[in-house]
């Protein structure tokens, strides 16, 4: 096992892969996150709310071994960062400068895009989170150095679309997307929608929920396709209640039809810690599922799980990263490299009032 500093400098804050994606060729990686400052009031994340968040991109070209990271360079509405909405004042929201008109809306997409192409990459983006929150989408045709968007995705007659990036392709002009949708009362994460384009990403009709709740929140999905077609979602959920009180977990589901209809499969990791934590699910060459995820309660660690019967049980957590500072941790993503190992990234931190940096483990699962 090996551990690896993708991003790190002190007095900023980088986070949360998860929101934002990863992407694979063999050993060529491409990993995006973001940036802002560090603040050690800030809260449950110890972020300057008043300062920016900037899009990263980070390169390897050896499977993670080493990283190139640079500002991301894409279109955001408004100039004003992407998917960090409610980690910052109003005046440096997205959503805010699209709702003042001081941004463009992103436009819809003229379709035609190969979505097979051997270079395609997806990135799913958000104004925030909650009633109102809209959301778009970027393509690459060249491994992430160029992207053209962004394109708006449709409201689906949901309150707000929570969009992060997990989307699966089954030919040149059909994808599915995993959606997360706002609460029909405004509030976060009332379920995960799943939509599909087949006219390569000029329109999406929603298929079906993978799962709803009345209380807590279904967010955040992760999924894979597995070799006899079966689809597998995993999905962060949290129960009701507040803070230490409130149960956090991660749940698989699965869908034998395509994506029309779904049923719950296990229950992969029982408990997330304090504020819940998303899973990041590789679908690995020998057929076996692998499930990244942070746990926020001490030791405060970035756990792997491992499956070989198609999700319905899972292995003992291996802890890939151990003794962060505090629960500010974890939203990982994971890849698999050419020779088989995994090379996973996520948000750490190895002190309270220290700096957030994006690490990386990469291990043979």
């Amino acid at each position: 096992m090996k551990q690896v500093t993708v991003y790190r400098e002190a007095g900023r804050f980088a986070g949360w892969p998860a929101n934002y994606g990863m992407w694979s060729w063999g050993d060529e990686i491409v990993l995006v996150f973001t940036v802002g400052y560090l603040d050690p009031d800030g809260g449950f994340h110890a972020r300057d709310k008043t300062r920016p968040f900037v899009p990263m991109q980070a390169r390897s070209l050896d499977g993670g071994e080493t990283w190139a990271v640079a500002p991301m360079e894409v279109q955001m509405p408004g100039g004003r960062g992407l998917s960090a909405d409610e980690h910052v004042n109003i005046d440096l929201k997205a959503g805010a400068a699209i709702a003042a008109g001081l941004a463009r809306t992103p436009a819809s997409c003229p379709g035609g895009i190969d979505l097979a192409h051997p270079d395609f990459a997806m990135m799913c983006a958000r104004s925030g989170l909650g009633a109102g929150t809209t959301a778009w989408f970027y393509v690459s045709l060249d491994r992430c150095h160029s992207w053209q968007g962004p394109y708006a995705l449709a409201m689906f007659g949901q309150t707000g679309i929570e969009a992060r990036t997990d989307y699966l392709v089954s030919d040149t002009d059909t994808c599915a997307l995993f959606l997360t949708a706002a609460r029909p009362s405004g509030g976060e994460g009332g379920g995960v929608l799943c939509v599909r384009t087949e006219d390569g990403g000029k329109s999406f009709e929603a298929l079906s929920w993978v799962a709803t709740c009345e209380e807590g929140h279904v967010i955040m999905p992760s999924s894979a396709r597995l070799p006899g077609g079966r689809i597998v979602t995993a999905l962060r959920r949290a129960g009701s209640g507040e803070g230490v009180d409130r149960r956090n977990w991660i749940d698989l589901y699965a869908s034998d039809d395509d994506g029309l209809s779904w049923d719950h499969l296990s229950t992969p990791v029982a408990e997330t810690g304090r504020g819940g934590n998303p899973p990041a699910m590789v679908l690995l060459d020998d057929g076996r599922l692998c499930l990244v995820s942070g746990f926020r309660n001490a030791p405060f660690e970035v756990h792997a799980r491992v499956s070989d019967d198609g999700g319905q049980t899972w292995s003992d957590p291996t802890a890939l990263r151990s003794g962060a500072g505090n629960h500010d941790i974890g939203y990982p993503r994971a890849v698999q490299r050419a020779d088989g190992q995994v090379a996973a990234a996520y948000y750490f931190n190895d002190d309270p009032e220290g700096e957030r940096y994006i690490g990386a483990t990469i291990w043979r699962p």
